[in-house]
C-alpha cells in the first residue's frame, strides 16, 4: 500500500516533545520531525530503548537533533520532574505530541498514584504534562496533538467508576482512556481560544496499525501476542484494510505540523472506515462531542492529579 506522506514544512529552530517516541508510531513520527529540522526530545521510561531510538533516528537522518529525557507517565512525580527540567531549560515548546499509551492489560493494574493503569497513563499523565508545560507552549504559540484511537469510537466514559474498581474490562477501560484524552484535547483548544493562551490543540488517530500495543508485554501480564495483533499483522502484510506501520504516524504528523491543520479538529486515515489511507480531517467521534463531558473530564482530571491550568 503506497500512501503519500504529508508535506512537512521546515521545522528548523522548532522544539518538539514526543511521548512514546522510542517505538512504533512515536518513533516514526519523531524521525520525520527531526528530518524536517526540528529539535526533538523523547521523554521515555526505558532509557536503553530511548537511546536506541536516538541512534536509529540519527543514523537515518545525519545531523538530526534528538535526545531523551526520563519520563514515566504512570507517575505524577515523574511528570512533574520532566516538566521542571524542561522549564529550567527554558526553551519554548512548539510541538507537543501526546502519543504514548498502553493497551488492554489483561488484569486490572494501577499507576504509582493509584489510578487504573490505562486511564492514568494514557490520559491523566498527559493531562498533567500538558498543564505543566503550558508556559513553554504559550511562549512558542505551540501546537498540542493528542494521539487517540479508533477505540474511542466505542463505549464511553465510565463516570460511575472511572478507575474500573468494581468491574474491569480491558478493552472498555482502554476506550475510556482514549475518549478522555480526546475530550481533554478538544477542550484545551476551546479554553486556549477563550482565555488567550495562544496555543492550538487537535487530535489524531493512526487507524489500525501493527504496533506493539497488543503484542506480548510481560511487564503487563501478557505473556504472548494477542490474536488481534497477529490478525492485524497479516492484514498489513497483505495490504488489506489496515495501515502499514510506516503510515501509522502520518495523521499525527499532519495534525501536528501542517499549516492547514486546525485546532479543535480530528485527523485520521481517509480510507474505508478510516482504518487506513492518507490523513484527512474527519468528524469527531460522537463520544467526544459533548462540551459538558469535556468540562467534566477536565475538572475530574484536575481533582485527581492535583494539577491545574490557569483560570
Amino acid at each position: 500500500m503506497d500512501i503519500p506522506e504529508p508535506a512537512v514544512p521546515d521545522l528548523t529552530g522548532k522544539l518538539a516533545v514526543v511521548t512514546g517516541g522510542s517505538d512504533g508510531i512515536g518513533l516514526g513520527l519523531a524521525g520525520r520531525l527531526a528530518a524536517a529540522g526540528a529539535e526533538v526530545i523523547l521523554p521515555v521510561r526505558n532509557q536503553a530503548k530511548g537511546g536506541d531510538a536516538v541512534g536509529r533516528i540519527k543514523a537515518a537522518h545525519p545531523g538530526a537533533q534528538v535526545s531523551t529525557r526520563p519520563l514515566d507517565l504512570s507517575s505524577l512525580d515523574s511528570v512533574e520532574a520532566l516538566a521542571a527540567t524542561l522549564v529550567d531549560e527554558g526553551r519554548p515548546v512548539h510541538l507537543l505530541v501526546n502519543n504514548a499509551g498502553i493497551m488492554e492489560p489483561p488484569a486490572r493494574a494501577e499507576t504509582k498514584d493509584g489510578f487504573e493503569l490505562q486511564f492514568g497513563t494514557n490520559h491523566l499523565g498527559h493531562f498533567a504534562l500538558t498543564a505543566r508545560l503550558l508556559p513553554l507552549l504559550r511562549a512558542a504559540g505551540g501546537r498540542v496533538t493528542a494521539q487517540s484511537s479508533v477505540s474511542a469510537n466505542m463505549g464511553g466514559i465510565n463516570w460511575a467508576d472511572p478507575q474500573w474498581r468494581a468491574t474491569y474490562k480491558p478493552s472498555r477501560a482502554y476506550s475510556h482512556s482514549k475518549i478522555a484524552l480526546m475530550l481533554f484535547a478538544l477542550e484545551l483548544d476551546r479554553r486556549s481560544a477563550r482565555l488567550g493562551w495562544g496555543i492550538t490543540s487537535n487530535v489524531a488517530h493512526p487507524g489500525v496499525t501493527p504496533t506493539n500495543l497488543l503484542a506480548a508485554q510481560p511487564h503487563m501480564g501478557r505473556s504472548k501476542d494477542t490474536a488481534s495483533v497477529r490478525i492485524i499483522r497479516r492484514f498489513a502484510s497483505a495490504g488489506l484494510l489496515v495501515q502499514p506501520l510506516d503510515a501509522g504516524p502520518l495523521p499525527a504528523l499532519y495534525a501536528a505540523t501542517d499549516p492547514a491543520a486546525r485546532g479543535g479538529a480530528f485527523y485520521g486515515p481517509g480510507g474505508f472506515l478510516h482504518l487506513s489511507g492518507a490523513p484527512v480531517e474527519q468528524a469527531v467521534y460522537k463520544n467526544a462531542r459533548s462540551e459538558a463531558d469535556a468540562r467534566r473530564i477536565w475538572e475530574l482530571s484536575e481533582e485527581l492529579t492535583g494539577v491545574r491550568f490557569p483560570a
